[in-house]
């Protein structure tokens, strides 16, 4: 059945969602603030691309705010706090401004696993505090509760809440790897990740879910956090290069957590095809 889909911010996940919407014969609008993309998103078949920033109000009047789904992937606009305010905050209030005068099946911002500010190596599931987290941790918390406020114009809305994204195109680590460059923070520390593949199968899964899931808030990572350390170790063997070091400089409470996925599993059916860091980081080191 062809839906159509709004999708609001078309960095490093969006580009790719849109990919894969299109493939499933939806039809596709969006919004980016970076021209270069904008020509590659029309050239691949977007039906609608508007060149704006979305925290303002002037793309309102130029796309239609009626939609089977729209989802908010935006990026921050920088790793400032402004950023961080402007892109998440102030980003989806513009969308809630702009669908008071249309109406939306399901709406969906991917959020980030950033805002859990447990230590230790906790296991951490949608029921644990936020309570300390960052300031920018408690933007994206602000943005997140905007798109879950209820509204006549929206049928549901769906939080996910990103573990770290990478796939082609962007393997920081590897590069490091690769460079032998010394790592900032404790080789010890748990890192979550989820390939970018997993990540927009995840945003699928809950635009299709069925009448029954009413939204809520889920994690994403691949199920198998895994320490800094033993991910550079891997990766230095797969490579063929020396191990980087650590400066094992993180500051006392530093975010250390591992992220329990149980919730999409159960309610949604989900799985990450990428289960393992090994598994997703195999293709890119080959």
């Amino acid at each position: 059945m062809s839906r159509s889909i709004a999708i609001l911010g078309c960095g490093y996940l969006g580009k790719f969602l849109a990919e894969r919407s299109l493939a499933k014969g939806w039809t596709v609008s969006a919004l980016t603030r970076n021209s270069s993309t904008a020509e590659a998103l029309r050239a691949d078949g977007v039906r609608k691309v508007v060149e704006d920033r979305l925290e303002g109000s002037g793309w309102h009047a130029r796309l239609d705010p009626g939609f089977d789904y729209v989802v908010n992937c935006v990026g921050a606009a920088s790793r400032d706090l402004g950023g961080y305010r402007q892109s998440y905050a102030e980003g989806q209030e513009s969308i809630s401004k702009w669908l008071t005068k249309g109406k939306v099946g399901t709406l969906l911002f991917t959020s980030s696993i950033s805002v859990y500010p447990q230590t230790g190596g906790q296991v951490v599931d949608e029921s644990c505090s936020t309570e300390g987290v960052s300031e920018r941790g408690a933007l994206l918390l602000q943005a997140e509760r905007t798109c879950l406020s209820p509204s006549p114009a929206i049928g549901r809305s769906f939080v996910l809440r990103l573990a770290g994204l990478y796939g082609p195109g962007r393997h920081v680590l590897v590069d490091k790897v690769k460079r032998g460059e010394t790592l900032t923070g404790n080789s010890r520390r748990n890192l979550n990740l989820v390939r970018i593949e997993d990540a927009a199968g995840a945003v699928i899964a809950c635009l299709g879910a069925d009448e029954s899931k009413a939204g809520g808030i889920y994690n994403v990572s691949d199920g198998k956090p895994a320490s800094r350390g033993e991910i550079v170790s891997w990766l230095a063997g797969k490579l063929g290069v020396k191990e980087s070091p650590f400066l094992e400089n993180d500051p006392p409470g530093a975010p250390d957590r591992r992220v329990s996925i149980d919730a999409i599993r159960r309610d949604l059916k989900w799985e990450p095809e990428y289960n393992s860091f090994e598994k997703g980081y195999e293709s890119i080191v080959a």
